[in-house]
């Protein structure tokens, strides 16, 4: 089973997003997804700049994906994507269905986690017409992922996304310019504040989700490291880490100690409690039960 890095969700500085990805040409990691896919406004780093970090992390040992936006809202946008599609280097990760339309039948590609892929007809279409990976909606259970791979093509690799805050939803507007009472025309680019989001509360002070501009997330980040025995029972292919500023490489490390079964279950208790970044977590989908519930592996 292979780790992969997803595309980083949050606004990072460009000095930040340089240095996270030197420090991962080092990491246990064999597929890093590469690429802004949250706010076409986020547009520090250029296409030439993510194909110059793509090179790096091939030079690395790496597998290099670039990723596509998931809300695609104006002309300038589908021009990009055109451009991502018919980068000579790279498989893309298509995250929208314009995307599959650009690539199909014409390069392999990776069907990313927010096209809805919820039956076999769909994966064995997305199959044919050109993608050799797919990646699990979030929103899926175990149970449910059981009965897609039963009749899935051969040909076709599984991904299941096992860390990291998980992407509900994008709107047209940007919550985090509302939260700062600004139109999403005149955001500043407020977003660049926070390198993690912005945790929304219920009343109860409880989490309940994460602001991310135009994106929502869980409040809570998800993780999944107790279920990677169950994952290499299902055989899955890859399981996706998302990117967090700090603490990455231990994240990474601990994942791929599980996946190689050269750590305890003590030693993941311990991090889980103790030595993370995070006191709470989620798995509740991976059980068929509310996202923002957490259960042990049964």
């Amino acid at each position: 089973m292979r780790i992969s890095l997803g595309p980083i969700q949050y606004f990072w500085p460009a000095e930040k997003v340089y240095d996270f990805y030197q420090q991962a040409k080092t990491w246990p990691v064999d597929i890093v997804y590469l690429g802004e896919n949250v706010c076409a406004k986020r547009r520090e780093i250029k296409l030439e700049d993510w194909l110059r970090i793509a090179n790096e992390l091939t030079a690395a040992g790496k597998h290099v994906v670039l990723s596509t936006m998931v809300l695609l809202e104006a002309d300038s946008e589908l021009s990009r994507l055109k451009r991502i599609c018919n980068n000579p280097s790279y498989p893309v990760e298509a995250n929208d269905l314009s995307a599959v339309y650009l690539l199909k039948e014409v390069r392999e590609f990776v069907a990313g986690p927010h096209i809805n892929m919820y039956n076999n007809e769909t994966i064995k279409l997305l199959s044919h017409l050109g993608a050799y990976r797919w990646v699990m909606p979030m929103e899926l259970s175990a149970q449910t992922l059981q009965g897609l791979l039963e009749n899935k093509p051969e040909n076709i690799e599984t991904e299941v996304f096992a860390y990291g805050h998980i992407p509900l939803s994008f709107s047209a507007r940007c919550f985090t310019a509302r939260n700062h009472n600004l139109p999403k025309d005149q955001c500043n680019f407020l977003c660049k504040q926070d390198d993690q989001g912005v945790a929304l509360y219920t009343q109860e002070n409880h989490k309940l989700f994460n602001i991310n501009g135009i994106q929502l997330q869980s409040g809570i980040p998800c993780n999944l490291i107790n279920a990677i025995e169950k994952m290499h029972s299902l055989k899955v292919d890859v399981v996706r880490l998302s990117p967090q500023i700090n603490n990455m490489e231990n994240v990474v490390n601990m994942f791929r100690k599980a996946i190689d079964k050269t750590i305890t279950q003590n030693e993941i208790d311990l991090w889980l409690t103790e030595d993370s970044n995070n006191s709470e977590w989620c798995n509740g989908y991976w059980y068929g039960k509310p996202g923002m519930n957490w259960q042990k592996e049964a």
